[in-house]
């Protein structure tokens, strides 16, 4: 082989290596400014001790971690406490109940708008993103008007005779699940009209042709075709409902905790940093795991489905 050949050839794989990663260098440098760093820094605040005025004091300690599931008695010993475990418990709930929710409401709804002709399809869509236009905090006032005991809700129950006093519908569970429903569930109905939107109606035809019912097409047709949707709508509702704090502050009330609330009263209230900063490793954690389970779950579709 000609030496200079040789040479040449990997000169040219370096030119090549280094325009690829002067590419994607601008792309490295943000995640590392914008994602790594700052990452870094709240693993710093959690292993240093809290300031009482707020900020931190530059000592090493790992108290912030140990106050998640114990607290210090008078006598300095240590005792389980599982008040922020029911916290991160109550979270989670709360966060599944509204991804379920939302898909049972997302669903038939994406189901209809692929089944819509084409022209109407981006109305309807565009429909859908309206309530992106206003402000989250100002979309959440609104229910409390719609909810507290002269709202819209009490108000026209009251005049139609159903109700003879005024529910309470405001700072309760279902107020928090509501607000969160209709936070998250564009986030369901697009991924799953997205996968639908291609589908080739005549397989509903080839199943009614072969006497299948509604809900065997369903199962057997439609439900196959939209589990990536589905799969992507529940993690973009799952996830970001685990760290809700808006909902559960304004319609819960303060006293229907979250996570998220919990986050913001230690930094902002508490002044406890560190424990802030452990809590949102916390929260962060269990979002990858949530993350990781889709990646995994969505490469055994793909392979099921042929490698495509």
């Amino acid at each position: 082989m000609n030496p200079l050949s040789t040479t040449a050839g990997n000169a040219l794989e370096r030119r090549q290596a280094l325009r690829s990663f002067l590419g994607v260098s601008p792309a490295l440098v943000s995640i590392g400014l914008f994602l790594i760093v700052p990452i870094f820094i709240v693993i710093g605040y959690s292993l240093m001790q809290a300031n009482p005025y707020g900020g931190v004091n530059p000592h090493f300690s790992v108290d912030a971690y140990v106050s998640l599931l114990f607290e210090r008695q008078l006598d300095d010993s240590l005792a389980f406490a599982d008040s922020y475990v029911m916290i991160a418990l109550r979270s989670i709930g709360i966060a599944a109940a509204t991804t379920v929710i939302t898909l049972l409401v997302g669903f038939p709804v994406a189901v209809w708008l692929a089944m819509q002709p084409a022209h109407r399809r981006g109305l309807l869509i565009f429909l859908i993103t309206v309530p992106f236009w206003a402000n989250l905090l100002i979309r959440t006032y609104a229910w409390i008007l719609l909810l507290r005991g002269t709202g819209v809700v009490n108000g026209t129950l009251m005049s139609l005779g159903i109700i003879h006093q005024p529910l309470n519908l405001l700072y309760t569970d279902g107020a928090v699940l509501l607000g969160l429903v209709y936070t998250y569930a564009p986030f369901v109905v697009l991924p799953i009209y997205a996968t639908l939107e291609k589908m080739d109606m005549r397989l509903l035809e080839a199943a009614q042709d072969l006497y299948a019912g509604r809900i065997r097409t369903l199962r057997k047709v439609v439900l196959p075709i939209a589990r990536p949707g589905i799969l992507a709508g529940a993690i973009l509702t799952f996830v970001p409902c685990l760290g809700a704090m808006i909902a559960p502050e304004l319609l819960g009330g303060g006293t229907k905790m979250m996570l998220g609330n919990l986050i913001f009263r230690q930094f902002s209230d508490s002044r406890n940093w560190p424990f802030g900063a452990a809590l949102s490793l916390v929260l962060m954690g269990a979002v990858m795991l949530v993350l990781m389970f889709y990646a995994m779950r969505a490469e055994r579709l793909r392979i099921a489905r042929g490698g495509e």
